[in-house]
């Protein structure tokens, strides 16, 4: 493989890898939130837990993606000199709005959150995670932003030998980005639904006995996420070809990933609305059900990333279609050597940050939700040694 393959395969790793931890966060995010909800609302004991266990699975997902978008800014920077310079001005503005979205707001609520059980009132601790939720949606906005001006250059014209931006607004109602930003959200939606499913589905079936009121509810929550997810990802999906340039999809690999990703949705399609709707009640108690509903947990992961491979491979030649080629974006002096060392560097630390991510989800799944580590109330002080605890009165 040349230089220009070698880099084109980096950037489809690391941008594939970082997108399975961002469409599980932004389907988990609103799930957690609306479960602390309950709980400030209504003061169940129940959903306290509910939110409790499922926010540390957010937690872990979140802290681990943050990661992976360090790496993705890595390779941005060792690879693609040719884009900064052709059109860092216009493409790098979103890029740099998500940044202080995600890290200066998202980070600190969610900080706030998870140390502020117990310390905070209720409701200005339940007000944190929405904003979490809520900059999330915010974060993968600017990136949808930034991703859609490749897709379609709007807003922006050639100044001597780089792009500037001239309408901020057409950037922002880029037709690119009109449909395919909620198809995002409803990926998000349909799998954070579908990890919720599977691993409520996961517990009621191997420890039946345990918390089964918990994960009932928990299994039913996913479903009726699946319900609103599902239709939106696949709606949005199929709206997004009224927009798309002729000849886009002519490649064979652009094309079967995309013939494979509609088969998957509309198959998710078929088991929310055809199976697991009618069947919301029973679901819970029917435990031959529980490893099918555990089968079906990686669909999500598989039809995002195959559609994500679809929308950038139908782009090629071209980086910012009609302005720019991908080979033009590459950075000069590249050698194959050094591209293929950092693509075995990221490739490794991005799957080991897979792996690891994977096994502390099922870690806290398969421990279950009896005392969860999240929100745990704080242990009394302990007297100094010697000496009697204070008391009042006998």
């Amino acid at each position: 493989m040349d230089v220009l393959d070698l880099a084109r395969l980096q950037f489809g790793v690391t941008a594939g890898l970082h997108f399975l931890f961002v469409v599980l966060t932004l389907g988990l995010a609103p799930v957690v939130a609306v479960m602390n909800t309950r709980w400030v609302r209504t003061g169940d004991p129940l959903q306290e837990r509910m939110t409790r266990f499922w926010g540390q699975i957010y937690i872990v997902n979140y802290a681990l993606g943050i990661v992976t978008g360090l790496v993705m800014e890595f390779q941005f920077g060792l690879s693609w000199s040719g884009l900064t310079h052709y059109a860092g001005d216009v493409f790098g503005a979103p890029l740099a709005v998500e940044t202080m979205v995600a890290f200066f707001l998202e980070s600190t609520f969610l900080g706030l959150w998870i140390f502020g059980w117990h310390r905070l009132p209720r409701r200005a601790h339940l007000a944190c995670i929405w904003i979490v939720t809520l900059t999330a949606y915010a974060s993968a906005f600017w990136i949808m932003v930034a991703n859609s001006f490749l897709q379609n250059p709007a807003g922006a014209a050639v100044t001597g030998d780089r792009l500037a931006l001239t309408d901020a607004g057409a950037l922002l109602t880029n037709k690119a980005l009109v449909f395919s930003f909620p198809h995002v959200i409803g990926a998000g939606l349909t799998t954070g639904a579908f990890v919720v499913i599977g691993a409520s589905a996961y517990r009621l079936w191997r420890h039946p006995g345990e918390d089964r009121e918990l994960f009932t509810r928990s299994l039913r929550t996913g479903v009726v996420l699946a319900v609103h997810g599902v239709p939106i990802a696949v709606a949005f999906g199929f709206a997004q070809f009224a927009t798309v340039p002729e000849g886009k999809f002519d490649g064979a690999a652009a094309s079967t990933g995309l013939g494979v990703m509609i088969l998957i949705g509309e198959a998710l399609l078929m088991a929310t609305l055809l199976f697991l709707l009618p069947l919301i009640k029973v679901l819970p108690h029917w435990r031959w059900t529980h490893p099918l509903l555990m089968a079906l947990t990686p669909l999500p992961f598989a039809a995002a990333i195959l559609g994500w491979i679809a929308r950038e491979m139908g782009r090629y030649p071209w980086m910012i279609r009609d302005r720019l080629t991908v080979a033009d974006a590459l950075s000069p002096g590249l050698t194959p050597g050094m591209i293929t060392a950092s693509l075995a560097g990221f490739t490794t630390v991005l799957t080991l940050l897979a792996v690891i991510d994977y096994a502390l989800i099922a870690k806290i799944v398969r421990r279950g939700a009896a005392a969860p580590a999240l929100g745990a109330p704080p242990e009394p002080d302990e007297p100094p040694a010697g000496r009697p605890a204070l008391t009042l009165g006998r």
